[in-house]
């Protein structure tokens, strides 16, 4: 009889979003948090509720429409999902009208990138880009929780899009939108890059540590 064999090891991995959301958390909660990533990377599962959303903003950013699709799509959702699309389309409707007349902002496509903190791979994956007609770009990264982004993961989002922004959108100022309160967070212009970099390699490193001995 031969031995069973055991399942391929789980690599280290994270998104942008689970990266940036254990740097916000503290003690024993980051070792759980980790946990159910690894968890959920094994299984393959995950599934996206704000997919709609996302296609009806980037609609009303392409087609110039002001928010037209975006106060249709809580009507197009299942049930379930109503509420949590009426709690956001106000933020978002405004956070649109802040980029100023919609025949002036333009869509951006951004791409995917894989950052490297150490020995972690960190998928950083803006939803989308906007450029204005003066030229300026902005690559987007959308904050979907009910309580506003923390100043840990706030700066960690947008140094990690900064780092790759070659990949992402060349030469585009990475914005962080809190979506509910439809605010812009961009990077402070007294931070130190230096000194991020480092707090997130140390970071990293104990992801890293937790995930191998959640194995």
């Amino acid at each position: 009889m031969t031995a069973p064999t055991s399942a391929a090891p789980v690599t280290p991995y994270a998104t942008l979003l689970g990266f940036t959301r254990y740097v916000d958390r503290t003690g024993p909660t980051k070792a759980t948090f980790v946990g159910g990533l690894r968890k959920q990377r094994a299984s393959r599962h995950g599934f996206n509720p704000h997919g709609q959303f996302v296609k009806a903003l980037k609609a009303d950013v392409a087609f110039h429409t002001g928010g037209t699709h975006l106060a249709q799509v809580a009507d197009l959702v299942k049930p379930r999902w109503r509420p949590l699309y009426e709690a956001l389309v106000p933020g978002a409707t405004t956070w649109l009208h802040s980029l100023g007349e919609p025949a002036g902002v333009d869509l951006a496509q951004t791409r995917d990138a894989l950052a490297m903190l150490g020995d972690l791979p960190v998928k950083i994956n803006p939803q989308f880009g906007v450029r204005y007609a003066d030229g300026r770009a902005e690559a987007i990264r959308l904050h979907f929780d009910e309580a506003p982004p923390s100043e840990e993961t706030t700066l960690a989002t947008l140094h990690l899009m900064a780092r790759h922004m070659d990949a992402v959108l060349p030469h585009a100022e990475p914005v962080l939108v809190d979506v509910r309160r439809g605010e812009s967070h961009r990077m402070p212009a007294d931070v130190k890059p230096e000194q991020v970099e480092q707090w997130l390699a140390g970071e990293a490193a104990a992801f890293r540590a937790i995930w191998s001995t959640a194995a």
